[in-house]
């Protein structure tokens, strides 16, 4: 399988990746891929990403069985972004329990709140 090019050189070898639900549209996560990470989502249908805090990849799910199944990819112009449109497998994709990782607006006071219920019970998907 031919990898597409993209533009790694920007963030020490990573790209941006935004993760959109494929059907409501919203943004459910933005992660980091490098080139390795990249392939194996191509090569598995799945969203991988690299994390930078223990500097190896992670595939979206594997400790959750909350995956993201790629339904389309796109690039920016610079193609050194990607956005990922995709069908989360699962009540939700952020680690605190909440259908998006973007749970959280800011208020009149300049304070983050909630705004979102949570959707599924973290401290027991992620057994630490």
């Amino acid at each position: 399988m031919s990898i597409p090019k993209l533009d790694y050189s920007k963030l020490d070898g990573l790209i941006t990746a935004v993760i959109q639900d494929w059907k409501s549209q919203r943004v459910l996560m933005v992660g980091f891929m490098n080139e390795d990470a990249f392939a194996k989502t191509l090569e598995s249908g799945k969203c991988c990403f690299y994390s930078r805090s223990r500097n190896k990849l992670w595939l979206k799910g594997e400790s959750s069985g909350h995956f993201l199944n790629v339904k389309e990819i796109r690039t920016d112009c610079d193609n050194d972004t990607l956005l990922i449109f995709a069908e989360a497998v699962g009540p939700g994709v952020c680690h605190e329990g909440f259908e998006s990782c973007f749970a959280k607006k800011l208020n009149a006071e300049n304070v983050f709140e909630y705004v979102d219920s949570k959707t599924y019970n973290a401290d027991e998907v992620y057994k630490h």
